[in-house]
């Protein structure tokens, strides 16, 4: 159902090295690249994330309760993208580990302080 995701960013640039190597992870690389917009994905295929500056020119802020889940192929890929995460400047938000019901996920913050995770069920 969900098309892609947009993130608010302070600084595209410094976000978009954050956001290159988690999607490099995935295998995916930018699908879009503006001065002031830049999404990773690729055409046609799952749902994508994307940066952008807010249009009406003011500061982008963090939504209060707002996650965006990243899905992984296994435990190990969770693993990598949350310390990809942190080794890219991210923070922490609960490390990898069961929830419970068969759901692994890691959770981390960007550098504009957007809540995501990476996750696998099973």
């Amino acid at each position: 159902m969900i098309g892609y995701v947009t993130l608010g960013t302070n600084d595209l640039q410094k976000a978009a090295k954050f956001y290159d190597a988690i999607a490099a992870e995935f295998g995916m690389g930018r699908m879009m690249d503006f001065d002031s917009y830049i999404a990773w994905g690729t055409m046609d295929g799952p749902a994508g994330v994307a940066l952008t500056k807010p249009h009406d020119g003011q500061l982008a802020t963090v939504g209060n309760g707002v996650m965006v889940a990243l899905q992984a192929k296994d435990k190990d890929q969770v693993d990598r993208i949350y310390a990809i995460a942190l080794a890219q400047g991210g923070t922490d938000e609960g490390a990898p580990g069961p929830r419970g019901g068969g759901f692994y996920a890691g959770y981390f913050r960007d550098l504009d302080g957007n809540k995501l995770n990476a996750f696998v069920i099973g």
